[in-house]
């Protein structure tokens, strides 16, 4: 009798392959109704935002002084005390908070990858000096943070998202760190060394793509913090301009008239509230797509 072939799933014949991330994402969406309802509605914010232009009804800043009006069928959302239509400042202010969300991470996510490559790979007093900053950061919460940056360098747009972005940067900074002390032992980073690939290359061709995982996760999650973040640095008054609609500054408005006008704090906060939770539940399937287990940073 001919000797059976011991045949397992590690096999080179195998014609196994794993799924691609964007069947494993499809797969998700199917199976978590919570991310395709949070993808459906962020993608619909975001088309607003981009459109917002050629579908608001009304001049978001154009005041007719017939003071309060309840929501009816020709202000769906009702006015504000100075008779501008909520909905259209509502849809502006998407623009606003959705690009300060997406370009803050964007900053502290390029800033923190570096400052994290840069102390994991390198270590000595390179790792010393940066993880002291950052753990110097990290004592502090980060609203508080950018409240202080935001008073040091004044309001406006591009303030608010530098301070923002620099007060976000100690999470991705730890993240890429943890990562990078881990991946730096194994042996293919070796191999590439042996090779003679330099610091560099190895760095940010070897190393930083089988980091990206968890980065991209706190990405998304940072990008609803961001949100939350512009929506009160506006609420203070350290926001962008009075001119300007975003929801933070919208909910400060209606703070004198939200006994009489419910309107003017309820659909602000819903708006807020359902951009965040969409973008939570997407960063949760993406957490889960990717696999992506708790990083605890080495010593």
């Amino acid at each position: 009798m001919a000797d059976l072939a011991v045949h397992t799933p590690l096999d080179p014949d195998d014609d196994y392959r794993r799924p691609s991330h964007a069947q494993l994402w499809r797969r998700q969406m199917v199976r978590d109704k919570k991310a395709l309802v949070g993808s459906i509605v962020l993608g619909a914010l975001v088309l607003c935002a981009v459109f917002a232009y050629w579908i608001v009804p009304y001049d978001p800043n154009a005041m007719d002084f017939d003071m309060i009006v309840e929501p009816s069928w020709a202000h769906p959302l009702g006015t504000d005390d100075l008779g501008r239509d909520l909905l259209s400042r509502l849809i502006y202010g998407a623009q606003v908070s959705l690009f300060v969300g997406f370009s803050t991470v964007l900053i502290s996510l390029v800033a923190g990858v570096a400052l994290g490559v840069a102390a994991g790979f390198y270590g000595g007093w390179v790792d010393a000096i940066i993880m002291r900053y950052i753990d110097l950061q990290w004592a502090f919460p980060n609203f508080i943070i950018a409240v202080y940056l935001v008073a040091v360098f004044g309001t406006g747009l591009s303030n608010v998202i530098i301070a923002i972005s620099l007060a976000f940067v100690d999470d991705f900074a730890r993240i890429a760190r943890g990562m990078v002390l881990t991946i730096r032992e194994e042996q293919y980073v070796a191999a590439a060394r042996t090779l003679g690939a330099s610091n560099n290359r190895i760095m940010w061709r070897h190393i930083l793509p089988n980091a990206m995982a968890p980065l991209i996760v706190q990405a998304t999650v940072s990008v609803s913090y961001a949100i939350l973040a512009e929506a009160g640095l506006s609420f203070l008054g350290l926001g962008v301009q009075a001119s300007t609609p975003t929801w933070g500054l919208i909910l400060a408005e209606s703070r004198s008239f939200i006994s009489r006008a419910w309107w003017l704090g309820v659909f602000p906060g819903f708006f807020i509230m359902i951009t965040v939770l969409s973008i939570n539940f997407l960063g949760d399937a993406m957490r889960d797509v990717l696999d992506v287990k708790e990083v605890k940073e080495p010593d």
